[in-house]
């Protein structure tokens, strides 16, 4: 009996006994665990933010560091760019993007009229309908304001969100600066407590994780800033209406992994149809153009192969995470899902090894 309790795998399955069971008492006491999850809630938006902007400014701060410049006048020199590039937006892109925006909701009611004159007139000249789908068209016709009152209440809903998001960026540059200035000393404030080959094995592991979200935030974002201006350029090119607008729009869509470019052609292609019908179907060349280009240029240069995902796994982890906290699941699922990836592959690899030398296991 003794014996059991040494062998390895009776240790590992005790492990995870002893974490379900800590789980199932977390959620049984969660009266008080309630005010720390509600804390992480408050600062998990600056936290996530300086996280992106620490992952996209690292590269430039240690560049830095080989011309042997002070840490904390790297971290100047980067907020001084991050500056101009806010100031660079406000002032050429903000100003057209929002009037073009004006316009765009100023059109909406004139595009509902169209839409419903459509509809009218299709069924006026469809003598050979099935009788339910009469009803469907004559519900969806009667209700189409309801519809777009909806969607008008969503929308603003959601701008409402955006400034408590706006608000709780104002915290994001002071943890950036301490995440630039001290962020080296997190591994081996972390490892100081493991014995020097365990924590070797730790040091790995986190670096391995660095590595992934370094590939996937950097990757993503530029990514997706270039199919922006993919479309920018093809919509210029096809003298789509509200140009600049769609295409940033388009843009902060293609920051969700495989599904975010459908969703970002949607607004263009009904704007398109409404301009002209033969616009809708340049819209979907445009941003078929745009995902070869990607596709076939800019992802293999800029991600690579780092995440190792395949296209079924990311739309079943969307979907499941769409599902189980919305937008945000969506939007940080596929991170998650490869920070946990190389977590379990490098435990794996570890008991691997330890099969041999027990030392090299890292619990």
């Amino acid at each position: 009996m003794i014996g059991l309790f040494k062998k390895r795998w009776f240790q590992t399955l005790t492990l995870f006994i002893m974490v379900f069971l800590l789980i199932l008492l977390i959620s049984v006491t969660d009266f008080i665990f309630d005010p720390i999850f509600k804390y992480i809630g408050a600062v998990a938006i600056p936290i996530v933010g300086a996280g992106v902007l620490f992952y996209l400014t690292k590269p430039i701060v240690r560049l830095l560091d080989k011309y042997k410049v002070h840490r904390v006048f790297s971290i100047i020199i980067v907020f001084l760019l991050i500056s101009l590039v806010i100031y660079l937006i406000a002032t050429y892109i903000a100003p057209i993007a929002q009037k073009q925006f004006a316009n765009l909701i100023e059109n909406i009611p004139k595009m509902v009229e169209g839409a419903q004159d459509l509809i009218t007139y299709w069924q006026s000249n469809q003598d050979m309908l099935p009788k339910n789908f009469e009803d469907t068209l004559n519900d969806i016709t009667s209700n189409l304001q309801s519809y777009i009152e909806v969607a008008m209440s969503f929308l603003f809903g959601f701008i409402g969100q955006l400034i408590g998001f706006v608000f709780a960026l104002v915290l994001v540059p002071f943890f950036l600066f301490f995440m630039l200035k001290d962020g080296e000393k997190f591994v081996p404030f972390v490892t100081q407590i493991f014995s020097e080959k365990k924590a070797k094995n730790l040091k790995s592991l986190l670096h391995k994780i660095d590595e992934t979200l370094t590939s996937y935030i950097q990757g993503q974002l530029l990514v997706s800033f270039a199919i922006g201006v993919l479309l920018f350029i093809g919509y210029l090119i096809i003298d789509l209406h509200y140009a600049l607008t769609l295409a940033l729009f388009g843009m902060l869509m293609c920051v969700i992994p495989f599904i975010g470019p459908f969703i970002a052609v949607v607004p263009a292609v009904i704007v398109g149809f409404f301009q002209d019908p033969m616009m809708a179907v340049w819209v979907g060349v445009v941003m078929v153009v745009a995902q070869q280009i990607e596709g076939n240029l800019i992802s293999p240069n800029v991600m690579g192969r780092a995440l190792a995902l395949h296209p079924l796994t990311i739309i079943t982890i969307i979907l499941a995470a769409g599902s189980i906290a919305g937008f945000l699941g969506i939007l940080f699922a596929v991170p998650f899902y490869a920070i946990v990836k190389t977590i379990i592959v490098h435990f794996y690899q570890t008991y691997v090894r330890s099969q041999e030398d027990e030392e090299d296991a890292l619990i």
